[in-house]
């Protein structure tokens, strides 16, 4: 059964956005959540906090005339409980049996994919480059983002296809142009949105070096190679390569305040070494992640700020919300910034989480090398991020 095919249950039942259910996490507000999606898709993605209480409990065991009790009694009736699936129609159903027999419920409208459409834009404060300098952040993917913007012009750094407009409209409503966008990788858990932006006039830019492992459109963007500078208002943006999460992993400093790390570098990780060559090539691109660290990134004064394109749930935010930390920071939270290159290459190698989700077709994608529409796309990339090399958090180990 297609969830948007169940029956609409015969109580009213309220909803709640996923803006505002972000919300009352964000501020530390008690959730409960019931999940009544499959499990083994409640495993591998799923709403997380610190006030948040999530429960599993898959739709089908809804569908009988009479509700088992052993299977609702894990489903607290003293406080209010949000039912969430992927799109928002089985919830409906399941929270109006579960309402019928009494309980506090409400459910998430649009589910998961409503989840993964939220995008927020923070202020970077410690940013003191020309300009202004905006974070994105996608919180059921982890995604990050950088848009920059100085007197009428703007550029973004690892743009997402699926907020395509969501750009176009800032720029427009900042009263700026965006004239650059830009990759910092071919990204292996998300679809750039660096060829949409361009379809819309705006200079799509790539990594030179990422152009071997076989772009189809090279011919269509500007390519930035180590050196090379793209000029905002009075901002500089300058590439920096830094091989080692791919052979074609590029950083971008903005006006010598923050860099752009890609997957190079997070406020709480190393970035994993493994989804270009596979296991084979993971520690000869482990050794080269040690140098692309060693002596182009920390080499940089330490009052550098450092800003991937993820941050995980073990990522600890600044004090102004947005997931950077300077590079005196990351040397003294992160030992793995300060091991010798042999101890380096053998702990990122010893806990890789699992490889992103349709890490594959999503590659292809992003190289032009297969087509996606926009749902399509958007589809491919739903899930967790898993470019980090662990796990968990290195720093403060």
């Amino acid at each position: 059964m297609d969830e948007m095919d169940f029956p609409t249950p015969d109580v009213p039942i309220e909803s709640i956005t996923p803006a505002d259910l972000k919300a009352d996490i964000d501020a530390g507000n008690a959730v409960t959540l019931l999940d009544a999606r499959m499990g083994s898709d409640y495993e591998e993605w799923k709403i997380e906090g610190d006030s948040v209480e999530s429960i599993n409990v898959p739709y089908f065991h809804f569908l009988d005339d009479e509700l088992d009790d052993d299977i609702i009694e894990p489903i607290p009736d003293d406080r209010e409980v949000t039912v969430l699936c992927a799109k928002g129609g089985a919830s409906e159903y399941v929270a109006g049996r579960l309402k019928e027999r009494g309980y506090d419920v409400n459910h998430l409208e649009e589910g998961m994919n409503g989840w993964a459409r939220i995008y927020e834009a923070v202020e970077v404060e410690r940013y003191d480059g020309a300009g202004t300098l905006i974070q994105y952040q996608r919180p059921s993917s982890g995604c990050l983002g950088y848009f920059v913007y100085d007197g009428d012009e703007a550029a973004v750094i690892d743009p997402l296809r699926a907020f395509t407009d969501r750009y176009l409209e800032d720029a427009n409503d900042l009263g700026v142009e965006l004239q650059y966008a830009i990759d910092t990788h071919i990204h292996a858990d998300h679809i750039s949105g660096v060829r949409a932006l361009a379809e819309e006039g705006v200079e799509g830019v790539i990594p030179d070096a990422a152009v071997d492992r076989g772009v189809t459109y090279a011919d269509e963007m500007s390519l930035a190679a180590d050196g090379d500078e793209f000029a905002v208002g009075d901002a500089t943006i300058e590439t920096v390569y830094t091989p080692g999460h791919t052979s074609g992993m590029t950083s971008y400093l903005i006006d010598d305040s923050l860099l752009a790390t890609g997957d190079g570098l997070f406020i709480e990780s190393v970035a994993r070494p493994d989804l270009e060559e596979g296991d084979d090539g993971a520690p000869e691109a482990a050794s080269q992640l040690y140098e692309s660290l060693q002596e182009r990134v920390l080499t940089l004064p330490e009052e550098t700020l450092i800003g991937g394109a993820h941050f995980s749930d073990s990522a600890v935010p600044a004090d102004d919300g947005t997931y950077t930390a300077t590079i005196g920071e990351l040397r003294s939270n992160m030992a793995a910034l300060t091991m010798e290159e042999d101890d380096f290459v053998e702990l990122i190698l010893s806990d890789m989480p699992p490889r992103p989700a349709n890490y594959v077709d999503i590659i292809e994608t992003n190289l032009g090398q297969q087509e996606a529409d926009d749902d399509e796309a958007f589809e491919l990339e739903l899930g967790p991020n898993n470019c980090a090399a662990s796990q968990g958090s290195l720093a403060d180990d």
